[in-house]
């Protein structure tokens, strides 16, 4: 989405916004993170992607590409949304790998 867009959607004062310094801003309901967080915090790693060779009709390639990047990630989401359709599914497979803290120190 442009900029202009989202200045005709929102009701937004971007102009406030522009200027605003970082002390102006409210952070009551945004604490700062301490130790404690981090010290329970996981990591939490993206599971990788598998390499294919895919063939797409030239067309549809190129409208996914002049949507901006992330153009794969876009077609990647289609056909989560497609084969959840089609197998009922509603939760989301495990598509992420956790970490746990102690391990990640140890290397």
């Amino acid at each position: 989405m442009k900029f202009k867009d989202l200045k005709k959607s929102s009701n937004t004062d971007w102009e406030r916004l522009s200027t605003m310094e970082d002390k102006d801003i409210e952070l009551s309901e945004s604490p700062e993170l301490d130790k404690d967080f981090f010290a329970n915090a996981t990591l939490r790693m993206p599971e990788a992607k598998k390499a294919v060779s895919l063939r797409l009709d030239p067309d549809v390639l190129e409208w996914y590409k002049t949507n901006g990047p992330g153009y794969q990630t876009r077609i990647n989401a289609v056909l989560r949304m497609y084969m959840k359709a089609k197998t009922g599914s509603t939760s989301r497979t495990r598509t992420r790998r956790f970490l746990n803290k102690k391990r990640i120190s140890k290397k």
